[in-house]
């Protein structure tokens, strides 16, 4: 397993809600890869629950949505844009249960077309939500001219 480093923290005016460790209000995603997947350990904050203590649908669409947008980042080599999520949410998941561990794997590339497996799992090993992610993506240079890609090896430089 690798930690992914994150090299948007350099950039000006860098707050990601989901992936930015500067944005108090924010998810504050980090990642991990491992093997031909990409993996984010996460503790869901009280504030973001829709109510009774289970983690705000929306959130949970936020995070699948960041963890395949990684995934393209760091597995695909270059940066795109959601084109379509379908997700089920299969299981409650809550916000007081402790960790929870997003996963995003490879399903298809068509084209610029990628399609993003992810799921959402429950402290108790239980798929809470999951679904297919797809990211309409850019060639590198258009990529770093448009999205601040960065180079791919960036994503396991160790921070400075």
């Amino acid at each position: 397993m690798k930690k992914i480093v994150n090299p948007y923290v350099k950039v000006e005016g860098y707050n990601c809600f989901a992936c930015s460790p500067y944005n108090e209000n924010g998810l504050q995603m980090t990642f991990i890869e491992d093997g031909d997947y990409l993996v984010s350990n996460w503790t869901p904050k009280g504030f973001l629950a829709g109510y009774n203590h289970i983690l705000h649908g929306g959130i949970q669409a936020t995070l699948m949505d960041e963890i395949a947008s990684w995934f393209v980042q760091v597995k695909m080599k270059t940066a795109g844009v959601t084109s379509n999520m379908n997700l089920r949410l299969k299981r409650t998941v809550h916000t007081n249960q402790g960790p929870l561990k997003l996963r995003a794997w490879l399903k298809e590339v068509r084209r610029n077309l990628v399609d993003v497996n992810v799921e959402l799992v429950n402290p108790d090993g239980k798929v809470g939500a999951e679904g297919v992610v797809t990211y309409y993506t850019f060639p590198q240079e258009i990529a770093r001219e448009k999205l601040n890609f960065p180079e791919p090896d960036d994503f396991f430089k160790k921070a400075t």
